[in-house]
């Protein structure tokens, strides 16, 4: 049983963007490590932030609300075509939290710490002295904190705080191409990335690398996308794009891919075709399979050898086929007297 996002921020699933947004405003303010300092809280605003930033997005929470947490991360239900679910999308599509929940919550307040702007020269009432208001108010006698009178789920609502919405870049599409064998049993690809990061005055930014694992499935198909959400340039104006990995199958010089199955071409000589013949069919393992070929073999026919094919995503223990085509190679020429016997031996129709 994967996470419940919806449970995390502590609304009902179907909630509605305002409701999300609030919600996260709320917990993340009530956990936030450097003012909650009870065993916990930390991860707690970990999951506050990965819930948000699934919640967040239409898509990811398009395919957490059909198939939970293990759908979302697993490379269930988004793509191109057809969801099933009236989405009018389909494919594969696997999400990794990017990890840094302070990362989210500057994005969503502009700022580490939302309430600076208004408290941090001295603030309104003379409150100042260096503190950090954010983290240490207290109202002095009536028992409630100033963070309590400032309105918990909206920070800025009682000073007129108004909050730029920023755009967020265009996604950076990259192909990752991945093996046959690779398909075949799965791997993990690290790829190092490197992008800007905002320096911490909120203006000025350096170049940073940054290394992002992937671990690619047994069976994923070409188109597959895996993406790491905000993990593009970071400027004060834009939300960071997203930056998208789609797999592509790497050439392979025996086999062609088609869904599960993979296809190889067996050269064979006309005589083989007609009177049979055992060939040894290379697989993927690197082992031979002996296919005996006892009935005459038509150029361009077809054999199927069952479950030695690329694993089929969705149920990754069964296999797809191995298609074997066979090219008939006929000789350029046949000397006569061999002619008169093949006219002897073989029918005309």
């Amino acid at each position: 049983m994967g996470k419940d996002y919806y449970k995390i921020l502590g609304i009902a699933k179907g909630a509605s963007e305002d409701e999300i947004k609030k919600a996260y405003r709320k917990m993340a303010l009530k956990y936030h490590p450097d003012k909650n300092k009870s065993p916990g809280a930390e991860d707690k605003f970990k999951e506050i932030a990965e819930a948000y930033d699934v919640l967040s997005d239409p898509q990811k929470k398009e395919v957490f609300d059909k198939y939970g947490e293990d759908g979302l991360k697993g490379g269930m239900g988004m793509g191109g075509g057809n969801t099933g679910g009236g989405g009018g999308r389909s494919g594969n599509y696997s999400y990794t939290f990017h990890g840094d929940p302070h990362e989210t919550f500057r994005m969503f307040f502009g700022n580490e710490n939302p309430f600076e702007n208004f408290f941090g020269q001295g603030g309104p009432g003379g409150m100042g002295g260096g503190r950090s208001p954010f983290f240490s108010f207290h109202s002095g006698g009536g028992g409630r904190g100033m963070e309590d009178e400032m309105d918990v789920d909206d920070p800025f609502s009682q000073f007129g705080g108004q909050r730029r919405r920023k755009h967020q870049d265009p996604a950076v599409v990259r192909e990752l191409q991945v093996s046959l064998e690779e398909v075949l049993t799965g791997t993990t690809k690290k790829l190092k990335i490197t992008r800007k990061v905002l320096n911490p005055d909120g203006q000025s930014s350096r170049s940073e690398d940054k290394i992002l694992t992937i671990d690619v499935k047994p069976g994923w198909k070409a188109g597959t996308k895996i993406t790491f959400p905000k993990e593009g340039d970071q400027t004060p104006q834009n939300v960071p794009a997203d930056i998208v990995f789609v797999i592509k199958d790497k050439p392979h010089t025996l086999f062609t891919r088609e869904g599960s199955d993979i296809r190889y071409k067996a050269r064979i000589s006309l005589r083989d075709a007609l009177c049979g013949t055992t060939i040894q069919v290379p697989t993927l393992g690197n082992r031979k399979i002996p296919l005996p070929l006892t009935e005459v073999i038509k150029p361009n026919s077809v054999k199927r050898i069952q479950g030695e094919g690329l694993p089929i995503p969705k149920t990754p223990s069964q296999r797809g086929d191995l298609i074997v085509e066979f090219n008939v190679v006929f000789p350029n020429s046949i000397p006569p007297a061999t002619k008169e016997i093949l006219k002897d031996c073989i029918p005309q129709s």
